[in-house]
């Protein structure tokens, strides 16, 4: 799986923000933003939380503008998205988002050392936030920095609000695997499967965990229900690779010589194919 912010993640940003920026289930990290700190728990009270409604002009032109640089990032015109993050920026400074999302498109862009400062930055603004917290672990877990990477994901999973835990469970599990940690891996993407049954890369993770563990019936159980709810000419070369050696292992010859013509036909100058080549099921 690719570590950083899922179609998911970026389509739960952007409701977050057409919602206003300031609602807590956005994760601005600010714990009761816009009640007033005395008027909590006093009955009586006629202060509110703060709604969209309740949003300055500038705030709805950054939220404006953020959606435009989402938009813009999603389609891959990186530059005209970053100079929406400017203007977003000049609407309202400290915007936890804009620079999160900033972060994303500097790290699509290759620019790791901008993506880093941004994501720092905008968790010093919102370090309570989960969603920022899963995307800042998974991109440290791209960059080789797993280790450092799993506090952020148990902190996004320790918020109760958090929307999207899957998301976390499963990045979680993936980098414990970068980092040969199985027993981690097993244990978040188990969870994440109770939540999600039917999430592919959940079941390629497990299938991954089991092989190292050679427990090869296992393995076949993921793999199935990921070639079930994948096709397999979608499949990365890598992924082909494991379910070929799973495959190889239970003795599947028929399905094993089927994903290896797919492996053939769709990454034919691939590592994983030059090692089934030389019949490297072991390594």
């Amino acid at each position: 799986m690719k570590p950083g912010l899922s179609q998911r993640g970026v389509t739960r940003l952007l409701l977050c923000l057409l919602a206003g920026a300031a609602l807590s289930a956005c994760g601005t990290g600010s714990g009761g933003a816009g009640r007033s700190p005395n008027a909590a728990g006093l009955q009586g009270s006629t202060t509110e939380l703060k709604t969209a409604s309740d949003e300055t002009s500038d705030e709805k032109r950054a939220s404006i503008r953020l959606q435009l640089a989402i938009g813009y990032y999603q389609s891959g015109n990186y530059d005209v998205a970053l100079d929406e993050i400017k203007k977003a920026l000049a609407a309202k400074g400290e915007y936890a988002d804009a620079y999160g999302v900033r972060a994303l498109i500097y790290t699509s862009m290759g620019e790791m050392v901008l993506a880093d400062e941004n994501y720092q930055h905008a968790l010093r603004l919102a370090p309570r936030n989960p969603e920022l917290a899963n995307n800042y672990g998974s991109f440290l877990c791209q960059v080789g920095r797993g280790a450092q990477a799993m506090p952020y994901f148990e902190s996004a999973l320790r918020d109760p609000m958090y929307q999207s835990p899957v998301k976390a469970m499963v990045n979680a599990g993936g980098c414990a695997l970068k980092l040969k940690n199985y027993d981690a891996a097993e244990a978040y993407l188990l969870d994440a499967l109770r939540f999600e049954p039917d999430f592919p890369a959940i079941h390629a993770g497990l299938a991954r965990v089991y092989f190292v563990r050679r427990n090869y019936t296992r393995a076949g159980f993921f793999i199935n229900r990921l070639t079930a709810l994948t096709k397999p000419e979608t499949m990365t070369a890598e992924l082909l690779w494991l379910a070929i050696r799973i495959e190889h292992k239970l003795g599947e010859q028929g399905t094993e010589t089927s994903l290896a013509t797919q492996l053939r036909r769709r990454h034919p100058g691939s590592a994983e194919f030059a090692a089934y080549q030389r019949g490297a099921f072991d390594e």
